[in-house]
């Protein structure tokens, strides 16, 4: 099974080194020197990590064959992609990887059908489900426990508990306020 495991960002320096965006809780095991990851697109890779460091507090990481900015602004946005066990599940019961909640509906507590999830989008301070709604408009979904009540693997959707304007429709809330004048 593959994972992606980070998305290279910008190009750092002269010297070929790239920012990176994790996506793994595992970035000292999934992005250590030596290792040898596919790529999406395919055409970039596989690549293999030379060096990796934490510089404000971000990651960075050179390739073996990449030694220049030029380079290094080539492989901008390009998946990092690992080769995982497919037994190997998170260790948290809490915790899933990306794959597990693409495509689940998403419902609200209540039942009424909000859309599906299309991205996990990971953010500095949280992840955001992006939720394609029925009619091809994509709402953003915080996935913190007080919004996001529960993963059902099994059923193959998430329960949310959304706050008053994240997902009502823009007519409705334009609506609500003219009532409210």
């Amino acid at each position: 099974m593959q994972l992606v495991v980070a998305r290279i960002g910008r190009a750092h320096g002269i010297r070929g080194e790239v920012t990176v965006e994790v996506r793994t809780d595992e970035p000292e095991l999934r992005l250590a020197p030596g290792a040898v990851l596919a790529t999406d697109p395919a055409s970039a890779g596989p690549l293999t990590i030379e060096t990796g460091r934490v510089h404000s507090g971000r990651l960075l990481l050179r390739f073996e064959g990449v030694r220049d900015r030029t380079a290094a602004e080539a492989l901008r946005n390009t998946m990092l992609i690992a080769e995982v066990d497919p037994e190997e599940l998170p260790e948290e019961e809490d915790e899933y990887y990306d794959h597990q909640l693409i495509d689940l509906d998403v419902v609200t507590e209540d039942g009424v059908e909000v859309g599906r999830i299309t991205e996990i989008s990971h953010l500095p301070s949280q992840d955001l489900f992006v939720v394609e709604r029925p009619d091809g408009s994509e709402v953003f979904v915080p996935f913190v426990s007080e919004i996001v009540t529960e993963i059902d693997l099994e059923e193959q959707r998430a329960v949310i508990a959304p706050p008053p304007g994240l997902i009502d429709d823009r007519a409705e809330i334009a609506s609500s306020r003219d009532g409210d004048a």
